[in-house]
Formats: structure tokens, C-alpha cells, sequence
């Protein structure tokens, strides 16, 4: 015996709109967590176990490593995938608790200006090194 609902509880709605950015941003979160989690193991193998650990580092070990364009690159991702990561994350967490429109707006701002200004040092540090500087 089957019994039909001629009237639900919930009425009908129009689907929402939804696009596709909060999907996106959620799937950047799982792989950007899983290459993020490869690249640190990998730097602090490198920088904190093998040969001497941290002992060794000085400005030469790192002139030395950066003379390299394979480690530009890996801590060059490093840096803008952990800061992009942690940015989204924070911009979650501004959605979720931020009650007024105006205060999630200007936390917003100074989130990606924050964001922006860090990357742009970042990279122009990991580009501009210059591993014959003599103080």
C-alpha cells in the first residue's frame, strides 16, 4: 500500500541560482591541501633532516638552492599555494561569522590586499634573489 502526497510540507521553489565558484573553491581546498602537503614535507625533509638539518643553513644553502630554477619553482608554489589556500580558508570563515554586510565586505578587503601584497614580495624575492650580494 503506497500513499500519495497531493500537497508536501515544503512548497515548491524555483531552484537557486547557484554558481559554480563556491564549487570550485571547494575542490581547490582538497587538491591544493594534498600538493601543499607533498611541497612542505618535501621542504622540511630537505631543509630539516637530511645532511645536517638546520645546522647547514646560511646564506650560501640558500643561494645554492635557488640558483636552481626546479627549487624557484617548487617554493614559489609553495608560497601561492599556501597563501591562496589559507586566504579561501579565511574566506570561509569570514562568510560563516561575519553578521553585517559591511563588516564581511572590509574583511574582504584587507583579506586580499593582505593576500596580494604577500604574494607580490614573495615572488619578487624568490626572482630577484641575488646570490652574489656582499653586505
Amino acid at each position: 500500500m503506497t500513499l500519495a502526497l497531493d500537497k508536501p510540507r515544503t512548497p515548491r521553489r524555483p531552484a537557486a541560482r547557484r554558481n559554480n565558484w563556491e564549487l570550485a573553491s571547494w575542490v581547490f581546498m582538497r587538491v591544493s591541501g594534498v600538493a601543499l602537503l607533498v611541497l612542505v614535507l618535501g621542504h622540511l625533509l630537505i631543509m630539516n633532516i637530511l645532511d645536517g638539518g638546520v645546522h647547514r643553513i646560511n646564506w650560501g644553502f640558500v643561494a645554492g638552492r635557488w640558483s636552481s630554477p626546479f627549487w624557484q619553482f617548487w617554493d614559489l608554489a609553495m608560497l601561492w599555494l599556501a597563501e591562496i589556500h589559507g586566504g579561501n580558508g579565511l574566506r570561509t570563515i569570514i562568510n560563516d561569522y561575519a553578521r553585517k554586510d559591511a563588516t564581511r565586505f572590509w574583511l574582504k578587503v584587507l583579506l586580499y590586499v593582505s593576500m596580494v601584497l604577500i604574494l607580490a614580495l614573495g615572488t619578487f624575492v624568490i626572482f630577484t634573489f641575488d646570490p652574489n650580494f656582499d653586505a
